[in-house]
C-alpha cells in the first residue's frame, strides 16, 4: 500500500491548464514516479467531479495516493484515500466524521501558528503556501518564503507539502529548508511533457534527500 511518507512531487491536475486531459496527465505523473495525485476541480458540477474522480481512483489504484481537493463528498463517495482542505473549506472535524479515521485529511496553512493548530487538530499533511509568489490562485496571499518551511519543520512534526511558485530551479532549497513534498503545478502543466517534468522534479527530490 501507498504511504504518504512516501510522496516526493504531489501532483495536482488542473483541466483549465492541462494541454492534453487530467487522466493523461496523471497517468504520466505516476509513470514518471510520483506517488500522489490529488484532483482538483472548481467549476465543475459534483455529477462531473464523482465521475471524472472515479476514472482517477481506477488509474491511481495500487500505484499512488488519491485526494481530493474540499470536497470530501465527493471523496466519500468515489473511495478517494482521502481530501486537501483549505482554511475556508468544509471543517476538519466535519471531514474526519464524514471519511472517518482511516482516510487522509490534508490542511493548507501559510504560518507557523495554523500549522501547529492543525497540528493538534490532527490532519495527516499541511500545505504550507505559497512559498513563492504564484499566479495559478486568483486569491494567492503574499509568498512566506522557505524560512517559514525551516520555522515550520523545527515546531511541527507533519509532513509538509510546500505550495506555490515552486520550479525545477528553487525545489531544491524548498527540499532543504524541510518541505517533505511539493506542488507544481504550472511548470509542469505548461511544458509539453507532463512526463519528463514530473521525472525531472522527482529526481531532483530524491537527491536533496538522499535518497
Amino acid at each position: 500500500m501507498i504511504k504518504f511518507d512516501d510522496a516526493n512531487f504531489y501532483f495536482v491536475t488542473d483541466s483549465e491548464l492541462s494541454k492534453n486531459n487530467i487522466f493523461s496527465d496523471a497517468e504520466n505523473a505516476i509513470n514518471a514516479g510520483c506517488k500522489i495525485i490529488q484532483y482538483r476541480e472548481k467549476n465543475k458540477s459534483t455529477k462531473d467531479m464523482i465521475e471524472e474522480a472515479r476514472q482517477l481512483k481506477e488509474i491511481c489504484e495500487g500505484k499512488a495516493i488519491l485526494l481530493v481537493d474540499d470536497r470530501a463528498d465527493v471523496a466519500l463517495v468515489v473511495g478517494a484515500d482521502g481530501v486537501h482542505i483549505g482554511q475556508e473549506d468544509i471543517p476538519y472535524e466535519t471531514a474526519r466524521l464524514l471519511l472517518g479515521m482511516n482516510k487522509i485529511i490534508g490542511l493548507t496553512v501559510h504560518n507557523l501558528e495554523e500549522a501547529i493548530e492543525a497540528e493538534k487538530l490532527g490532519v495527516n499533511y499541511i500545505g504550507l503556501a505559497p512559498i513563492f509568489k504564484t499566479d495559478t490562485k486568483e486569491d494567492a496571499r503574499e509568498p512566506i518564503g522557505t524560512k517559514m518551511i525551516e520555522t515550520v519543520r523545527k515546531n511541527v512534526s507533519l509532513p509538509i507539502v510546500a505550495v506555490g511558485g515552486i520550479n525545477k530551479h528553487n525545489v531544491k532549497d524548498v527540499i532543504d529548508s524541510g518541505a517533505d513534498s511539493v506542488v507544481s503545478i504550472y511548470a509542469v502543466l505548461s511544458s509539453d511533457n507532463v512526463y519528463n517534468e514530473v521525472s525531472e522534479f522527482v529526481k531532483i527530490i530524491k537527491e536533496a534527500k538522499n535518497v
